[in-house]
């Protein structure tokens, strides 16, 4: 066998230096020597490559001992038999039984050790999961853990709706409590006495308390050109400088200066605005 491979591997290699001489001899006879080499002198390059890594192989594995192989061969042998118990196939008739079904014959196999323990640990766990949640109690059934869990929701939401994140141009309402408008008329004294005067009478601004409106009127009107601005009027946005609950102040204490009387109200802009009630 062995003598077999040596000779079929001396002809592999007596067919590959072949071709690579043939192809030496054919640049040699043309007698060129150019960089970068052409197309002979590549293939010839690529041959003797292949011859040298042919050799070398066949070196190395030709004597290299096959004991070690045999060695790992074994013991992956053992770990497998010490987890799965199996019976070896050459003593399968010992375990096979005597009926069969089409030809198909059925093996008396032993269940895998490690598939046993893995059945006596959920036994295990099962006891455990009994007594601590249903018997002691010291743990939470699913019940309790969505209640609190709805309880926790609850509380992040209040603290969500105190922070005005839900206050919207779309979900704004009109505040009517003096402690929100007098909120409201703080932001307005210090921010927007500016363009709108004191009384909302108007200044750079437009008068804020007759009944015309240039970008309409109503609570959400009102908060979305606080919250956006109008850049070509110098109306700057808002939102970055104040949250939503402080521009729903704002936004329901300029309504409620409507229809008051400005000491120097400045000439109407815009159009008269009623605001459609909802069916």
């Amino acid at each position: 066998m062995k003598n077999s491979k040596l000779h079929k591997t001396a002809l592999i290699f007596k067919s590959l230096l072949s071709f690579a001489l043939i192809f030496l001899s054919q640049t040699f006879a043309a007698g060129e020597s150019d960089f970068p080499p052409n197309y002979y002198d590549t293939v010839a390059l690529i041959l003797l490559l292949v011859i040298v890594i042919t050799l070398l192989s066949i070196i190395y594995y030709e004597g290299k001992p096959k004991v070690v192989k045999e060695k790992k061969a074994s013991v992956f042998s053992k770990i497998s038999q010490m987890l799965t118990k199996s019976t070896p196939i050459e003593r399968e008739k010992e375990i096979m039984f005597d009926h069969d079904f089409d030809g198909i014959k059925e093996l008396d196999s032993k269940i895998p050790p490690w598939f046993s323990w893995l059945f006596i640990i959920t036994i295990i766990f099962a006891a455990y999961y009994m007594i601590d949640y249903h018997v002691i109690g010291s743990g939470q059934v699913q019940l309790e853990e969505y209640t609190n869990e709805v309880q926790a929701a609850s509380l992040e939401r209040e603290a969500l709706i105190k922070s005005g994140a839900f206050v919207n141009e779309q979900t704004v309402t009109v505040i009517t409590e003096a402690s929100g408008l007098e909120a409201g008329k703080a932001i307005y004294d210090l921010n927007c006495i500016a363009c709108h005067a004191a009384d909302g009478g108007g200044i750079v601004g437009p008068n804020l308390t007759d009944d015309y409106w240039i970008h309409g009127g109503g609570i959400k009107n009102v908060f979305k050109v606080i919250k956006y601005g109008v850049v070509e009027k110098g109306m700057i946005a808002w939102q970055t400088q104040l949250n939503p609950n402080q521009m729903q102040e704002v936004s329901s204490y300029v309504l409620s200066l409507h229809g008051t009387t400005p000491a120097s109200p400045k000439a109407p802009e815009g159009e008269i605005w009623v605001e459609e009630k909802a069916e």
